[in-house]
């Protein structure tokens, strides 16, 4: 098999173009991305964040990021659906592997996540983190905010994650309370998609619950997206448990009542329109999976989130 590769994450010659390793061996590196800390000329970085002691549930989601390269293994070879095209082509594209946190002093997390990101941004690349308990978005949009400013704030979850916040708690249930309040993103330009649970305050931001999610079509749930939002700058997060616990069981906080992935994946699709400026999946706990359902999600709708960048870059060359 001389057109075939192997190891792909460390042999590479080159950050772009797609690989060929066997789906089921080689290096595991988020869709087989060359394994690198060099930020010259890259497009994009996916980082990972192995972090889970804010949990309020079940842990486990430090291991989401592990979980979600392997399921990423699957997209090697083929043009991508249903972006049909080779997501690496055009886009230079590398795994910056994972943020190094001190697993006895959580105080330090957010700092060291945010620098480690504002590392990254500040070099012009695309971020795209994998989580991780939601905690870690706080350090996120605080490093993209510092860059682009407040950012309307797309949202998917069955959580709103905006409990009360002191300004100095490791909560995965009050980051959005915590951005709200020191003006990291913009409430009123700001949607939640999927909410199945009740929170004190919802900060003026827009929410579409769950039994609307599952009464509209995937076109309607995206032009609300699409209308609220408009032309600002934002942040796209996606928690797993957004999904019902049918197709992402493996999480520490499930929801019954939770939209399908199919559902939500053609949600994503239609958001090419937004302008992005950074994004995550993050809640993936394997511990609580069930042959790989929930990392293959995970790794799908990182790959949407990569797909639609590979579009916009596209458009602007």
């Amino acid at each position: 098999m001389p057109s075939k590769s192997i190891d792909n994450a460390f042999t590479a010659r080159s950050i772009r173009g797609g690989a060929t390793d066997p789906t089921y061996a080689g290096a595991l590196s988020f869709m087989r991305r060359k394994f690198s800390k060099q930020l010259k000329d890259v497009d994009a970085v996916v980082l990972g964040i192995p972090f889970d002691a804010a949990v309020s549930n079940r842990p486990g989601a430090r291991f989401g990021p592990q979980a979600i390269r392997r399921a990423s293994a699957i997209f090697d070879n083929d043009p991508q659906y249903p972006f049909a095209r080779d997501l690496f082509e055009a886009m230079a594209v590398i795994d910056y592997g994972d943020v190094l946190l001190d697993y006895g002093n959580h105080q330090k997390t957010p700092g060291l996540i945010e620098k480690e990101a504002s590392k990254i941004i500040a070099a012009g690349a695309y971020l795209f983190s994998l989580g991780g308990d939601h905690f870690v978005t706080w350090p996120l949009l605080k490093a993209h905010a510092a860059k682009h400013g407040p950012l309307a704030l797309v949202h998917f979850d069955a959580h709103q994650d905006t409990w009360d916040d002191d300004g100095k708690r490791i909560d995965h249930g009050s980051f959005v309370c915590r951005a709200v309040r020191e003006g990291v993103i913009d409430p009123a330009h700001s949607i939640q998609i999927g909410i199945r649970t009740e929170a004190p305050d919802d900060f003026g931001i827009r929410i579409i619950p769950g039994y609307a999610v599952e009464d509209m079509s995937a076109q309607a749930i995206a032009d609300a997206i699409l209308a609220h939002v408009g032309d600002r700058p934002c942040y796209l997060t996606f928690d797993i448990d957004c999904l019902d616990p049918a197709y992402a069981p493996g999480t520490g906080t499930p929801v019954a009542g939770g939209p399908s992935s199919a559902r939500m994946l053609s949600v994503l699709r239609k958001l090419g329109a937004l302008d992005i400026r950074g994004s995550d999946i993050v809640e993936v706990a394997p511990a609580y999976d069930h042959a790989d359902i929930t990392a293959i999600a995970g790794a799908t709708v990182a790959m949407y989130m990569l797909g639609l960048r590979a579009e916009r870059l596209a458009r602007a060359r």
